[in-house]
C-alpha cells in the first residue's frame, strides 16, 4: 500500500464533532419517535417504562439542540476526531424494528436494552476521544445516563421474564 492511500484510509476513519452531534441528535430523535409511537401498543405492565424512555430520549435530544446553539463551541465542533469502534453499531440503531401492533413485553425490553447498550458504548467511547470541554462533558453525562437506563431495563427484564410475565 502506498503512503498516499494509507493517508486516505486514515482520513476515512475521521469525522468532525459536528457530524457526530448530528448523528447523535438523529439517534435520540428516532428513539423518541419510536417509543412515543409504541406507547399505545404496549401492555399496561410496561407502558410507564416506554413513556419514560420516550421522555428520556426527548431530554437527550434537547441537550444536543442546546449544545448546537452554543456559540462558544463553534470552533470545537469543526475538529476532527477518530471514528469510534462502536460507530457502525450506533448508526445501525437508526434503523428501527417493526414490532407490530401488539408487541410483547419481552421484545420491547430486548430492543430497548440493545439500544441503550449501543448508546452507552458509543457515548463512552466518544467521551474518551472528544477534546476536553462541553462536548466531552455531554458525552460523559450521556454515557452515564445510558448505563443507568440499561441496568434498570435489565432489572425490569429479569423481573418480567422470570416472573412469568411474558
Amino acid at each position: 500500500m502506498s503512503e498516499g492511500s494509507h493517508g486516505i484510509d486514515r482520513l476515512r476513519g475521521k469525522t468532525t464533532l459536528r457530524e457526530i452531534l448530528e448523528v447523535a441528535t438523529g439517534f435520540e430523535a428516532s428513539a423518541r419517535d419510536f417509543y412515543t409511537a409504541l406507547i399505545p401498543k404496549v401492555s399496561k405492565r410496561i407502558r410507564y417504562l416506554v413513556e419514560e424512555l420516550a421522555a428520556e430520549e426527548q431530554s437527550h435530544y434537547d441537550l444536543f439542540g442546546a449544545l448546537a446553539q452554543r456559540t462558544d463551541i463553534a470552533e470545537q465542533v469543526k475538529e476532527e476526531i477518530q471514528r469510534t469502534a462502536s460507530d457502525s453499531k450506533f448508526s445501525d440503531c437508526l434503523h428501527l424494528p417493526d414490532l407490530g401492533d401488539n408487541p410483547d413485553d419481552q421484545a420491547v425490553l430486548q430492543y430497548a436494552m440493545g439500544r441503550e447498550h449501543a448508546a452507552m458504548t458509543h457515548y463512552g467511547e466518544l467521551a474518551e476521544t472528544a477534546p476536553a470541554g462541553p462536548i466531552r462533558e455531554l458525552f460523559q453525562y450521556l454515557a452515564s445516563e445510558e448505563t443507568k437506563h440499561k441496568l434498570e431495563l435489565e432489572k425490569i427484564y429479569y423481573a418480567t421474564v422470570h416472573s412469568g410475565g411474558v
